[in-house]
């Protein structure tokens, strides 16, 4: 039997997709590896959003170079975003590597690895499907439950933003049929899943394919109809055993009333929203082409506050762009204050080939970025902090994920805000897949200790097992 070892560095979408490589390959009969020297297949997962992914790519091809030549025969593939950018200039950099694959094109990985075992020259696959779009369905995992899963729901984006390289490694959106996304999710939790996050680079744009979608208000919440939140509802309502319904990565300028009062309306969607927002500037928001405002944003955030009260944020921020000011950076520093984020991914600008951020100019120094990014950090550090910190003393209803790692004593899972727990469970006792009570009894760093209550109440967790009393009802 042969066997893969996948590396996978990235976002969200390259951990769907390295997901969907690994159910490519078990098809084929190939088995995971438990260490790169045994495999017969080595590949790496690639993100191209930051610069330093090509770095990190090359390191890794240099680390997975001395086992491939060990073990006559050992097949060397890169796949997802920096496959697709370089395409053959991969090869040129990496001649020892057999297959580039874009991440369109994940069907055809076990004919190009035979091809590349029968002796082909170096294969390069990036084609983008754009006639004929594929959505590879998400399964169950054979060897442990899964209490969470992605689901794609488009994939691709129209935005051009000028700092992103999704464009040109994704494509431009292809959108799923509903049908066939509310089927996945059906079938995922009759296998035990809990919790379903629907996937797409600008995930609420979403509508049916074939069918004109509806003009999007650009800068106010006016009357609009939103397809993404019709697709939410379908799925609360065809759904019934699902626990939660989360959504990544949205962007502002479709944030409609129609979501919004779906937040409202709908118990399995959480009280958490992971909302890019990227600056604070005006100035800059428009160098970057995010074609709304900080008063939109925050108009937004207020709206889904409103809708859902207790409502936490996230977001993404880019310091250092091109041009950006220091009154400009100010400016994000009271927003984050202003919206009150608790938690927020920062990345300094890179530039990106094909971008236009290429042609701005006006580049600020590294020490600068480095300062701003410290700052950034900080500021929602001390809210994160605080925010941890009121939740000591209360009790919290926990979608229970499985054992802490590295902690045999623990498990771990998420509040419906998106909080990390760590907790106590009765001794013999596995919650895995569960909605159970706990106890919040001190905050770590970026996450909440806490023991778990009422367990007396509630029944021993499976796949297919009936959930607890706290299922009931209720926003969870």
């Amino acid at each position: 039997m042969k066997q893969y070892f996948v590396q996978t560095f990235g976002c969200q979408m390259n951990v769907h997709d390295s997901r969907r490589i690994e159910e490519v390959l078990h098809a084929h009969g190939y088995r995971e590896a438990s260490e790169p020297a045994l495999a017969d297949l080595l590949l790496v997962n690639t993100c191209s959003v930051r610069d330093k992914a090509e770095h990190k790519l090359m390191s890794l091809l240099g680390t997975f170079r001395p086992f491939k030549d060990a073990r006559r025969g050992t097949v060397l593939a890169v796949a997802g975003c920096v496959a697709q950018q370089e395409g053959e200039r991969l090869l040129k950099k990496a001649p020892f590597v057999d297959i580039v694959l874009g991440p369109d094109n994940i069907p055809e990985l076990p004919a190009l690895i035979r091809e590349a075992e029968q002796g082909a020259p170096p294969i390069t696959r990036t084609v983008f499907d754009m006639d004929h779009p594929q959505f590879l369905r998400a399964k169950p995992r054979e060897d442990r439950r899964e209490v969470t899963a992605y689901v794609t729901v488009m994939k691709g984006c129209d935005e051009r933003c000028t700092f992103c390289i999704v464009p040109h490694t994704r494509g431009s959106e292809r959108y799923r049929p509903a049908d066939e996304i509310v089927e996945e999710i059906v079938d995922l939790v009759a296998e035990g899943v809990r919790e379903i996050t629907l996937l797409g680079q600008t995930v609420n744009s979403w509508h049916e394919p074939g069918l004109r979608a509806q003009a999007k208000p650009a800068s106010k919440l006016a009357p609009s109809t939103s397809d993404f939140a019709a697709l939410l509802r379908r799925i609360a309502r065809e759904v019934p055993g699902l626990l939660r319904l989360r959504y990544t990565s949205p962007h502002p300028r479709h944030v409609t009333p129609e979501l919004v009062a779906a937040h409202a309306e709908l118990a399995v969607l959480p009280a958490h929203v992971h909302l890019p927002v990227q600056s604070g500037s005006d100035r800059v928001l428009k160098r970057m082409a995010r074609r709304y405002t900080a008063r939109d944003y925050i108009e937004r955030t207020r709206a889904l506050r409103e809708a859902k009260p207790g409502l936490t944020l996230s977001s993404d921020f880019i310091v250092g762009f091109p041009g950006e000011t220091d009154d400009d950076f100010e400016r994000t520093l009271e927003l984050v204050q202003e919206v009150g984020f608790v938690s927020a991914f920062g990345f300094k600008y890179s530039p990106r080939p094909y971008t236009p951020a290429l042609q701005l100019g006006h580049e600020v120094p590294e020490p600068v970025k480095d300062e701003r990014l410290a700052r950034l950090f900080a500021v929602v550090g001390t809210q994160q902090r605080a925010h941890l910190e009121s939740l000591v003393g209360t009790d919290q209803r926990v979608l229970v994920e499985g054992r802490s790692p590295g902690d045999s004593g623990r498990f771990a899972g998420r509040t419906a805000r998106n909080e990390i727990v760590h907790f106590v469970a009765p001794k013999g006792y596995d919650p895995t897949g569960e909605l159970v009570a706990v106890t919040i009894d001190a905050p770590f760093r970026h996450s909440l200790s806490g023991f778990m209550t009422g367990a007396g109440h509630l029944a021993p967790s499976g796949p297919r097992t009936r959930l607890s009393v706290l299922d009931a009802g209720g926003p969870v």
